[in-house]
């Protein structure tokens, strides 16, 4: 055994499972009524008490977390309506804002989760973000940087 390796030990580790409620047994039996059927191969439907080897077990799909979530809507948010002035820099000046947009949200996806959100630590960073574009308008800049500041806080009650 000392030169067994961890997927034949898993292999052969069994799973037991614990017997069920008549509860749980109708809940359990009403999703599988509403689940469409897979069309590639039958799945086995195991019952209190039985066993599967832990190599047979199916693998559940990983699920983001509400901090990557909410980095993912910062995200679109702050690139709502730039897409043409962003395809408009040359490629150093993309990269370096695509580089620096995505500090900013790490910073402000840190920032949301303090109890106390400071809002115009947030339009800082979107300004200091934004002064990246060349040839932009300051007032422009301003309304921006607020418009979508309040747009994030308003995703910190979501998540």
């Amino acid at each position: 055994m000392a030169g067994e390796n961890k997927l034949e030990a898993a292999a052969r580790e069994k799973i037991t499972l614990p017997p069920l409620h008549p509860e749980q047994i109708a809940s359990v039996e009403e999703k599988a009524e509403k689940a469409p059927l897979a069309p590639e191969k039958p799945q086995e439907i195991l019952k209190a008490g039985e066993t599967v080897s832990a190599a047979t077990r199916a693998v559940t799909p990983v699920t983001l977390s509400y901090q990557e979530q909410r980095a993912q809507a910062i995200d679109t948010i702050l690139s709502e309506g730039l897409n043409e002035v962003f395809l408009k820099m040359n490629a150093a000046q993309q990269q370096e804002f695509k580089k620096r947009g995505e500090e900013t949200v790490k910073k402000i996806n840190s920032l949301l989760d303090k109890t106390k959100i400071k809002a115009g630590k947030i339009i800082d960073l979107i300004r200091a973000w934004l002064k990246l574009i060349p040839g932009i308008n300051r007032f422009f800049l301003e309304q921006e940087a607020k418009i979508k500041a309040d747009k994030i806080i308003k995703v910190k009650d979501t998540f």
